[in-house]
C-alpha cells in the first residue's frame, strides 16, 4: 500500500533520538561555521561561488536522471540551441540566483517567490506545459510507472495545497501560526519554527517534497530551498550550501528516507540524521576544494606580470572554459587585451588552448576543473 499524505508542521521525535541529532549537529555546525569564514576571506570568493553554484545545478538535475555533466556545461556555455538537459541546468542556476537576490533584498521565502522560481525552472524544459508557476489542480503520485495503484506515495490532495504551503511558509520564516500542530509533553522533543537552521532545512525540504505542490520540478525546487534557507538563516553569506552532490551519491537512500517521513508513522529521525551527516560531508568537501582552489589562484598570480593578467586569471575561476569575447565583456577590457592576456596565461601553463583552432578559441583552466570534479 502506498503512503498517503503528511502531517502539518512542526514535528516531534523521542527525546533520546533528538539528543542524538543534537550531538551530531554540534560538530557539523562547527564545520559550517569554518566553511562560512573561509569563503568570506577567500581571494577567489566571488569567482568560485558562481562555479560552485553551476556545479550544484548540474548535481541537482542529475538526481532527476539527466546525464549532462559539469564539464558539458562549462564547454558548451553560451551555445545557441542547448539540449533540454542543459536547459534544466541553466534554469536551475537562474532560479537559484533569483532566490538568492530575493532574500538578500530582505524578502521572506514566500509562496509567491516559490511560484516565480518554479516558472523559471520550467521555462522551455521538460514538463514546461505543466502549469509552470501554478500549484497542481489534480492528484499526483510518486511511483515506478504511470499507475497510481503502483505508487509508493500519494501526496496531499490539490485542494489542501494552499493550506499546507501556508503552514510551511510560516514555519520557514519562524513565525507562529494557527495551523501549527500541538504536541503533548509525552510526544517527545518538538522541532518548531525556531529550530536549528540545518534541522529546519532538512524538515522544510522533506515537507515540500511531500506536499509535492507542482506537477513537475518539485525535487529541484526543494533542493534550491535548502540553499536559500542557509542564506536566510545566515549559515552562509553566499549561495554555497549545496548538498545535492552528497545526496546524489546515495540517491536510493535519499528517496527512501524522504518517503519515510510520510504517512501515519513518520520517521523524521532517520531522515534528519542522514541530512545532517550529508551536510557535514558537504562542508568537508567544499572546504577541501576551496583550499585547493586558493592555492592554485595564489600560484597563478605569482606568474602574472600585468594587472590585466591577474584579473583574467582570477576571472577564469568563474568561467573555467572561457573565450576572449567573454573575458572582454565581463572585465570591461578590449578584446585585444583579453586575447593577449589569455595567450600569456596559456604560454605560462596556467590555461590551455588548442593552438590549431583559429577562431573562437576556448581557454581552459583544467587545474581548477580537476579540483571541482
Amino acid at each position: 500500500m502506498p503512503k498517503k499524505g503528511i502531517a502539518k508542521l512542526p514535528i516531534a521525535m523521542p527525546n533520546d533520538k533528538a539528543l542524538e541529532i543534537f550531538r551530531l549537529l554540534a560538530g557539523v555546525n562547527k564545520k559550517i561555521g569554518r566553511m562560512k569564514s573561509e569563503f568570506n576571506h577567500s581571494i577567489v570568493n566571488d569567482a568560485i561561488v558562481s562555479t560552485f553554484s553551476l556545479k550544484e545545478s548540474v548535481q541537482s538535475t542529475r538526481i532527476e536522471g539527466t546525464q549532462v555533466t559539469f564539464s558539458d556545461m562549462l564547454e558548451d556555455r553560451g551555445e545557441e540551441n542547448p539540449s533540454w538537459e542543459k536547459i534544466e541546468v541553466i534554469n536551475y542556476h537562474k532560479a537559484l540566483h533569483f532566490g538568492t537576490d530575493y532574500i538578500k533584498n530582505g524578502y521572506p521565502i514566500s509562496t509567491r517567490m516559490i511560484k516565480k522560481m518554479h516558472s523559471t525552472l520550467m521555462e522551455r524544459a521538460r514538463g514546461s506545459c505543466s502549469s509552470a508557476g501554478e500549484f497542481r489542480k489534480i492528484q499526483n503520485f510518486i511511483g515506478p510507472n504511470n499507475r497510481i495503484e503502483d505508487a509508493v506515495y500519494i501526496p496531499v490532495g490539490a485542494h489542501e495545497i494552499d493550506a499546507y504551503m501556508e503552514n510551511l511558509e510560516f514555519f520557514i520564516n519562524s513565525t507562529p501560526h494557527s495551523s501549527f500542530r500541538k504536541f503533548n509533553k509525552t510526544d517527545g522533543f518538538v522541532f518548531d519554527e525556531e529550530c536549528d537552521p540545518i534541522i529546519k532545512a532538512a524538515i522544510v525540504h522533506a515537507q515540500f517534497e511531500s506536499i509535492h505542490p507542482f506537477l513537475d520540478g518539485n525535487g529541484r525546487l526543494g533542493r534550491i530551498l535548502i540553499a536559500l534557507i542557509a542564506i536566510k538563516e545566515e549559515l552562509v553569506d553566499v549561495p554555497v550550501f549545496f548538498v545535492s552532490e552528497e545526496l546524489e551519491k546515495e540517491r536510493a537512500r535519499y528517496y527512501d528516507l524522504l518517503n519515510g517521513v510520510r504517512g501515519d508513522n513518520p520517521d523524521w529521525y532517520s531522515w534528519i540524521r542522514f541530512f545532517v551527516i550529508s551536510c557535514g560531508r558537504m562542508a568537508d568537501s567544499l572546504l577541501s576544494k576551496l583550499k585547493e582552489a586558493e592555492n592554485l589562484a595564489t600560484f597563478g598570480l605569482k606568474k602574472c606580470n600585468l594587472e590585466s593578467e591577474r584579473k583574467i586569471w582570477l576571472y577564469s575561476f568563474s568561467d573555467p572554459v572561457t573565450t576572449a569575447t567573454r573575458v572582454a565583456e565581463n572585465l570591461k577590457i578590449s578584446p585585444a587585451t583579453a586575447r593577449k592576456g589569455l595567450n600569456t596565461l596559456s604560454e605560462a601553463g596556467l590555461l590551455y588552448t588548442d593552438e590549431t583552432v583559429k577562431r573562437n578559441k576556448k581557454y581552459r583552466n583544467y587545474d581548477l576543473m580537476r579540483i571541482l570534479n
